[in-house]
């Protein structure tokens, strides 16, 4: 009877894990010899997946058939079996033909191509808008609807890190988001040229000095997301990762109160914190 109380016991705790797993993403990172893409959680992305895998099948299709076609030419048309080369120098159909077929193919490639373009571009029902500032090196967020909330993530150096912190990746102060609304991001530059990249949620914009570049997204579920500036931008360019954490909207609206009272107190000076993540 023991023995069947503990087995259920376990199974409980099982069921238990997999429906909290369920309902919350993992961390989002590079793993291991990875090929493929990670795991989307976001529309963008999602769309993103869907254009590559349908220019993958229109670039594997003709590679085939020109690989089959040169099989067929060199065994068919092979100095053997023509000692004596034709004259041919001219067929109206096959011109027409390899003239019109490439641009139809092209044709079906950009019309998803730019619906992707302009649906990435920026959503008409921002439920959030987060402004985000590139610095050598490290990464400034704004909240303007939520009283100007400000604050400044740099990345956490090796000797620093914490049991379960990733290196080169986790980050002092995560951009903190609500999961299921669409947020609006603003980047832009305080120096030289940064890239606002988060692989899993499709989100890539240029953050230029002197310009605000629009993008969204919209955060499948709870979790933790990763990325890089993947714009080379100086000495550090490797040291300003993005580690963004999505929380339910009750959970998000709860942080913005405390956030406004830890950030709300003098931060070290931005020379300081380069120094240090510099040594």
């Amino acid at each position: 009877m023991h023995l069947v109380g503990r087995l259920g016991a376990v199974l409980v705790a099982l069921a238990t894990a997999t429906i909290a797993i369920s309902g919350r993403a993992a961390a989002q990172v590079p793993q291991p010899w990875q090929i493929g893409m990670q795991t989307a959680h976001s529309p963008v992305q999602r769309s993103i997946e869907s254009l590559h895998d349908l220019v993958l099948i229109i670039i594997t299709v003709i590679t085939l058939f020109v690989a089959g076609l040169l099989a067929w030419v060199v065994f068919r048309y092979n100095a053997r079996r023509h000692p004596t080369p034709s004259q041919t120098s001219h067929n109206t159909v096959l011109e027409v033909a390899w003239t019109v077929i490439p641009v139809l193919i092209l044709v079906v490639i950009a019309i998803p191509s730019f619906r992707l373009v302009y649906f990435e571009d920026r959503t008409q029902h921002a439920d959030l808008t987060i402004k985000v500032t590139g610095h050598q090196w490290y990464w400034e967020y704004t909240y303007p609807d939520s009283g100007g909330l400000n604050f400044s993530s740099y990345i956490v150096p090796e000797d620093q890190l914490k049991p379960g912190q990733l290196r080169l990746l986790d980050v002092d102060n995560p951009l903190v988001v609500p999961a299921g609304k669409n947020i609006r991001i603003l980047t832009t530059s305080a120096d030289v040229i940064h890239s606002f990249y988060i692989p899993s949620l499709g989100v890539q914009r240029y953050a230029i000095p002197g310009r605000t570049i629009e993008t969204w997204v919209n955060v499948d579920v709870p979790g933790d997301y990763y990325g890089e500036c993947n714009q080379i931008c100086g000495t550090n360019h490797s040291m300003m990762p993005i580690s963004i954490k999505a929380l339910a909207p009750e959970a998000f609206t709860a942080w913005v109160a405390q956030a406004r009272t830890k950030f709300s107190e003098a931060a070290p000076s931005a020379l300081v914190r380069v120094a240090t993540v510099a040594q």
